[in-house]
């Protein structure tokens, strides 16, 4: 049993039920919360001091780092149970969907860094790093979310179970119409 299962357990019986039919978007989120601190932790860091001109920059390094993180945590985590494909094929599926997600999230923050221009000297330091926040961890995190866990589950992890049934279905059809 997994610590998510721990907690699980002991929550009222209607949560628990929900909680078991969403436990794959509960692992992705509390791994999505993991990279989340690994991703802001690095973006800040090189944003103070190495690359205080390029947010930008700062964002595209610490949010690939992130996604190494994503992909080891959600490969043995959150989907163990599901894939069957090559590893190979697996990891790049998930980094080229992961580059994707990272693109989502940095539009917002280009947009506030370079078409609103929210940056110093035009608006304090405060002003700059509440809109950073805001831009690539909110709204650009929340993309690219929404898009990592469809795609995750549709082409990365698909549920082998429900193609094989698919594929038991199309053969069957086929043979019923030939035997028509």
């Amino acid at each position: 049993m997994s610590f998510v299962d721990d907690v699980v357990s002991v929550l009222p019986r209607p949560l628990r039920e929900i909680a078991y039919r969403h436990h794959e978007l509960i692992k992705f989120a509390i791994v999505g919360a993991t990279t989340f601190v690994i991703d802001s932790g690095i973006f800040y860091f090189l944003k103070l001091t190495v690359l205080t001109e390029k947010p930008v920059t700062a964002k595209i390094i610490s949010g690939v780092i992130a996604v190494i993180a994503s992909y080891i945590l959600n490969r043995e985590w959150s989907f163990k149970n599901r894939g069957g494909r090559e590893r190979h094929h697996e990891a790049l599926l998930f980094f080229g969907v992961s580059g994707v997600g990272v693109a989502l999230s940095n539009i917002p923050l280009w947009i506030s860094s370079y078409v609103f221009d929210l940056r110093q000297p035009n608006v304090s330091f405060t002003v700059e790093n509440i809109a950073d926040f805001v831009s690539a961890f909110i709204i650009g995190n929340l993309l690219q979310m929404a898009f990592r866990f469809w795609a995750m589950r549709r082409w990365v992890f698909p549920d082998e179970m429900t193609e094989l049934e698919a594929e038991l279905e199309e053969l069957i059809e086929e043979e019923q119409l030939g035997q028509a």
